[in-house]
């Protein structure tokens, strides 16, 4: 009797089924082999595609918004470099000073941005279907399913 989940070979070498070799014989070695090489193989097929298809959504994701962002960072830098010159030529104390107290608050949302940014770039992800299906495999190869559901 076969393990649960997995089924008799359609035939043996010799083209006959199970039941032509008689139903209490057992698949030989060669065929168990065989079975569990094409399941591996299928496996690691359904694997990479899987990863390859996680990977290209979240790099046309990612691409797009890196576009948009991109471009409403120039539109956006324009309207700061205008908006800064207002304020240090508006400021009613000596030019110098000025400019200084400009730089100085650029310098500080600078730094803000930075800690926000590089704390989003720690939250990402990257392909967090593949990696669970992934680490399911060796269970799977011991016969184990089961401890992959717990």
């Amino acid at each position: 009797m076969p393990p649960p989940g997995a089924s008799w070979p359609a035939a043996d070498a010799s083209g006959a089924g199970p039941a032509a070799r008689g139903d209490d014989e057992r698949p030989s070695l060669g065929e168990l082999i065989g079975n569990v090489t094409q399941d591996l193989s299928l496996l690691v097929r359904q694997e990479v595609e899987l990863a390859k298809a996680e990977l290209a959504q979240t790099a046309k994701r990612a691409g797009t918004g890196s576009g948009l962002l991109a471009g409403a960072g120039v539109s956006g830098h324009f309207v700061l470099l205008f908006l800064s010159l207002a304020l240090w030529w508006g400021l009613p104390i000596g030019r110098a000073w000025a400019a200084f107290v400009v730089a100085v608050i650029w310098a500080i949302i600078a730094a803000v941005l930075a800690v926000r940014g590089r704390g989003e770039l720690k939250r990402v992800k990257g392909m967090p279907r593949t990696a669970e299906t992934v680490k399911k495999i060796p269970n799977a190869l011991k016969g184990h399913e089961e401890a992959n559901h717990e």
